[in-house]
This record gives C-alpha cells, structure tokens and sequence, in this order.
C-alpha cells in the first residue's frame, strides 16, 4: 500500500511509501482525503521518510492538501523530507512546511 493513514484526534498522519508521479498519485489523494473529511484534523502530516521517488505531482499533492487543510481550519506539516523528495520539496519552495526538528538536524548537519 502506497499510504499509511493514521488518525488520532484533531491529528491526521499519512506515511507515503514508493514513487509519488502521476501514475499512482489518485488513489494517494483519495485515501488521505476521506480521512481529512472524516476526522477534520487541526493537522495532516505527510511523511516522506520512504519515498524513492517525487516529481511536480508529488508538490501538488501537498498543495491540494494544504488547501484542503486550509478550508476547515488545519495545517499541513512534513516529515522524513530528506533524499531526492526533500529535495523537490525545498526546490518548490515548500521547505517552511517541514517539522522544525528536521530542518534544526539538516542546518547542524551542513555545518559539520
């Protein structure tokens, strides 16, 4: 299964595992989207942590997700943005989403 989704409270985690192109990406947004709908979480955290894969389909996941969130008064929130899809990531510019502990982890990890 390409997405993990779990839920707990005003809490919604997504786990996204494989490639995220537009081949696979529909029934993604499916699934994370019914269990927005059913639980309307204050936050959706999508995690990226075993991604292998991510083109522009992937950025418009989290932007169709940040609108949605938007909508009923959430937020959306990264993790596991490392490798090649934290790389598209930052490139779209959407690095001001990822978990402050992450990006702490990374900046240590230039300046060593």
């Amino acid at each position: 299964m390409p997405v993990n989704i779990v839920s707990k409270g005003d809490y919604v985690a997504a786990a996204l595992t494989g490639e995220l192109d537009h081949h696979n990406l529909i029934p993604i947004r499916q699934e994370i989207d019914t269990a927005v709908s059913i639980a309307l979480p204050k936050v959706l955290l999508l995690d990226f942590g075993d991604v292998t894969f991510m083109d522009s389909s992937g950025v418009g996941l989290i932007l169709g997700r940040m609108k949605l969130l938007k909508s009923i008064g959430g937020t959306v929130a990264l993790s596991g943005a490392e490798g090649y899809a934290g790389k598209v990531i930052r490139l779209a510019g959407l690095a001001g989403l990822i978990l402050k502990e992450e990006n702490e982890n990374a900046n240590e990890e230039k300046q060593a």
